[in-house]
């Protein structure tokens, strides 16, 4: 293919995921980070016990168009905060954020309210993950 096909590509989007804390329970994040990959997104996945600054480090340097999250403890709304209050401190806030887990419904709305995109619960289909991850970078990008 020649550099004229090349530039007419949309540039491949890269998500960067974590589990945050303590929490071991990985497979959720797994099945989404092979769902992510198999849609043609570059999958940048930090595995377990990152810091909420590991994160922002990490997305800040890996460039990536998104962050996601997986969290399973009830500290879902101070790690939250904790990521966008840093994102904002690098200038990062351009970086839009999305989540998975244990998440009573009742903080959703918060979280969203914080800036969080969309908290998915278990139960979501992959298929609606990809297409939200994918229209939340193309949205971000305008």
């Amino acid at each position: 293919m020649g550099v004229e096909s090349h530039q007419n590509m949309p540039e491949r989007r890269r998500v960067l995921l974590a589990k945050i804390g303590l929490d071991g329970h990985d497979r959720g994040i797994k099945v989404v980070a092979r769902a992510l990959r198999d849609a043609g997104m570059e999958v940048v996945y930090l595995g377990l016990h990152n810091t909420p600054e590991q994160i922002v480090a990490s997305a800040i340097q890996e460039d990536a168009d998104a962050i996601g999250l997986s969290i399973h403890s009830a500290a879902h709304m101070t790690l939250f905060k904790k990521i966008i209050d840093l994102l904002k401190k690098e200038k990062a806030s351009d970086i839009p954020i999305f989540g998975g887990g244990i998440v009573p419904e009742e903080d959703i709305s918060a979280l969203k309210d914080m800036g969080v995109k969309n908290i998915f619960t278990p139960g979501t289909s992959m298929d609606e993950i990809v297409s939200f991850v994918n229209e939340m970078i193309m949205t971000s990008e305008v």
